[in-house]
This record gives C-alpha cells, structure tokens and sequence, in this order.
C-alpha cells in the first residue's frame, strides 16, 4: 500500500477512542451484570411480580457454605429458584462443584449452561442432560406459600436429588413440607435483603449445620 493510501485511513482521535472503550465497556457490563463477574446478579433486581425476594447477604452466603458441605468435594448441587444462593456459590469459587440454577427468569440465561430454564407448573419438564437423581443435593425455595406450588416444586426436588434436601419457605407451610418431603424445621432463620410479611424457615431432611452454633 502506498503512503497516500495509508494517509487516507480513517484515525480516531484520543477523545473518540475513550469514548469508544466506554462504549464497549458498558456493553460488556449490560452483558454481565456486575462487571467482570458474570456470576453477580447484583444488577439484577427482584421482580415481586415473579414473586422474588433475595436473602441478605449473610443468608445467601450461610446457605451455600451449608450446601457445599452437605454436597461433599466434587458434589452436584441444584438451586431450585434460588438464584442469591446460587451466586454466593460462584463468588466462593468452589470449581470442584457442579452447580446448576433452575429458574424461570431468563434474565439469569446469562449463567450459560448452569442456566436451566424452571416453571413448577411442569415439575418434570427438565433437559435430557439432567437425569433422575443427580444431585447430591437440592436446596429451593417455592416462589408462592401455597400447597400447589410446594407440591410441584416438591416433585422436582425428589427427582433431582439422590436423598439431601434443604427447602426455604413460609414457617405457614411447615407441616405441609414434612408431609410432602419427610424434612424438620432448622433452628437457622433465613432473612431477606426486604422484610416480608410472612415469617421464613428452612427444613433439612439430614443432619444439618443449620442446626447449630445458629
């Protein structure tokens, strides 16, 4: 190429190329919310129509410090829509887990794979990679404090699990969760980034941690 012709090439300006590199910075940020971190769903914020409500912090990160535990080195956990426990899982780096989210909301499609697309209104309704009993253990939360929703939901957890159970919901569904799932209430006491009207419990079907030094 002659020098003319590469005196023709278009040059940005330094303002133009900043400008530019925000562009693109942003547009990889809308991608992964939370930045670099594509497993932070910080940005992605509680639609109450879908009936979500994030743990704190410290119940998020308490759950799935509980769940890696019970899962064991190289385990398979399924967080069943509870997508703050699923992010705790990542933020703590555990790569010798397989974690998968099941969720309706596919704005978490940003998971990749691990994204598992969930309505409890088809309980069995799962891809041919997900086989009966493949997780060590299943940790949900059913999005309504109703006996339908607790009972699809509970038929999707007794297929995916090989026996360990955690389920998070209403203490008003207590003795419908024991019928359903054989599981006792944990003297931990789950809290939500919001304060709900309804009080909250978490009940395990083994011998949990959940269930001391609370």
């Amino acid at each position: 190429m002659s020098d003319l012709e590469d005196d023709d090439v278009p040059q940005l300006s330094s303002h133009a190329l900043a400008a530019l590199q925000e562009f693109y910075a942003e547009k990889k940020q809308c991608a992964y919310p939370g930045g670099d971190d594509k497993y932070n769903v910080g940005r992605i914020e509680e639609n109450w129509q879908l009936s979500q409500f994030w743990y704190s912090p410290e119940t998020a990160l308490r759950l799935a410090k509980e769940v890696t535990a019970a899962a064991g080195e190289g385990g398979r956990v399924a967080c069943v829509s509870t997508p703050s426990v699923y992010q705790k899982l990542r933020e703590l780096h555990r790569e010798d887990l397989a974690v998968y989210l099941f969720e309706y909301d596919r704005r978490f499609s940003i998971y990749g794979e691990e994204f598992i697309f969930y309505d409890y209104n088809n309980p069995l309704d799962f891809p041919v990679n997900i086989a009966h009993h493949s997780f060590d253990i299943v940790i949900a939360d059913p999005p309504y404090l109703s006996e339908e929703c607790l009972r699809k939901t509970s038929e999707t957890i007794k297929y995916l699990t090989q026996g360990k159970i955690l389920l998070c919901t209403g203490a008003v569904m207590e003795e419908e969760a024991t019928k359903l799932l054989g599981v006792k209430t944990c003297k931990f006491i789950p809290k939500h980034t919001r304060t709900l009207a309804n009080e909250f419990r978490c009940y395990v079907n083994y011998d949990s941690q959940l269930d001391h030094d609370v």
